[in-house]
């Protein structure tokens, strides 16, 4: 018979495929940080401690509260231990805290913050897309509104078919600095996207709405693709209001 780790009677869940325990540590800390669990100014347990009490090694903890603390969510200091930072230093478009405020029940406003941050990026990038898109990116976008509808959003194809044409605009637009935000915008239009179906299917389906900014970029119609885009937003807003009212 498997004998049952203690971290496993703490609820600390199993590493993922190919996921070191560190990993896994660190999620289950990130989790617990984002939930209010630990709450900014809080001490986590001590290394022995936390180590004894998991059944982990001293090495591996260490090495989550360094992935913890390159993301914003706690310092460690000598003599003081390691606390949880203020709010203000998380680093909250990290994909991984992302993924975590999600698993963690993220709040409305939170939410809400998101779909704001997105209709500030992404109807500039997509006029910046129509001006600058290549055949291949063309061909990118295409290809990923095939595979959307084929699938659908309620399966991981789908949704990471979705995550490709949101990059596809993104890269047409050939600005380094706002590429650089790809990760965090597609993470943001995945989690928000498995959010909204956890009670119940999608409202409607929004391909027609890809399709069209889609078109925009492919004609080459900035203003065009600009307000396609933020309608697409608005109304991905709207279905995952509806999922909180649920």
């Amino acid at each position: 018979m498997r004998r049952v780790s203690d971290g496993e009677r703490m609820g600390l869940p199993p590493p993922a495929p190919g996921q070191r325990i560190h990993g896994s540590v660190a999620r289950t800390l990130g989790i617990a940080i984002l939930s209010g669990l630990h709450a900014p100014g809080a001490v986590l347990p001590g290394e022995i401690e936390f180590s004894e009490q998991l059944g982990i090694s001293r090495t591996a903890y260490r090495e989550a509260v360094r992935i913890l603390s390159a993301k914003g969510l706690v310092e460690s200091r000598p003599k003081t231990g390691t606390r949880v930072s203020a709010r203000s230093r998380w680093n909250l478009l990290d994909p991984d805290i992302l993924a975590w405020a999600f698993e963690a029940e993220p709040s409305e406003t939170f939410i809400r913050d998101l779909f704001e941050l997105r209709q500030i990026v992404e109807p500039a990038a997509a006029a910046l897309a129509a001006e600058r898109r290549s055949s291949v990116d063309i061909a990118r976008m295409g290809h990923a509104l095939e595979e959307m509808a084929r699938y659908g959003l309620a399966v991981p194809e789908g949704r990471a078919a979705d995550r490709a044409f949101h990059h596809a605009v993104l890269e047409a637009t050939r600005n380094a600095p706002l590429l650089s935000l790809s990760s965090s915008i597609v993470a943001a239009v995945t989690w928000t996207t498995i959010y909204k179906q956890r009670l119940r299917a999608l409202p409607r389906n929004p391909l027609p709405d890809h399709r069209a900014v889609y078109e925009a970029i492919v004609a080459g119609d900035s203003e065009g693709a600009r307000e396609t885009m933020s309608v697409l937003i608005r109304l991905a807003l709207a279905d995952t209001e509806m999922s909180m009212q649920a």
